[in-house]
């Protein structure tokens, strides 16, 4: 599947009802072998910046539990977690860069009234970024 077939997927599933987080982690989730619905289910707390705005946007927090569905191997346990850190290290720099800031509330506008990103736009940036970060360059 293409970036914007990726693209295209999380932003249905946010227009289903999905949010940030899970929109972005379902989108991959069968990729590395996992439900959906159970991807749906773990990354509903994710949501608006862990629930109350003040914590990592949903859409970087769902790019990072792909990192872990790509990378986390739990018969070699503890030996994945530096690869998995660099990969999230490596959504977050980029998203922060493009965005102005990692929490959602800065993103929104709450505190400053200027709105930096879109939940659509945070969306499609953190499938994009992830994607880069998978090698997936189409």
């Amino acid at each position: 599947m293409s970036i914007d077939d990726k693209k295209a997927l999380a932003a249905k599933y946010h227009r289903s009802g999905y949010n940030c987080a899970q929109s972005v982690a379902c989108a991959f989730a069968e990729d590395f072998g996992f439900d959906r619905d159970t991807v749906y289910k773990l990354a509903e707390g994710f949501g608006l910046g862990m629930g109350n705005m003040e914590c990592t946007c949903g859409a970087v927090s769902g790019a990072a539990m792909v990192a872990g569905m790509k990378n986390s191997n739990p018969a070699a346990a503890g030996t994945t977690k530096g690869g998995t850190y660099g990969m999230s290290r490596k959504i977050n720099e980029a998203f922060s860069e493009k965005n102005g800031s990692l929490i959602c509330a800065d993103l929104k506008g709450v505190t400053t009234g200027k709105v930096l990103r879109s939940c659509p736009g945070c969306i499609d940036d953190a499938v994009e970024i992830l994607c880069g970060v998978l090698g997936i360059t189409e």
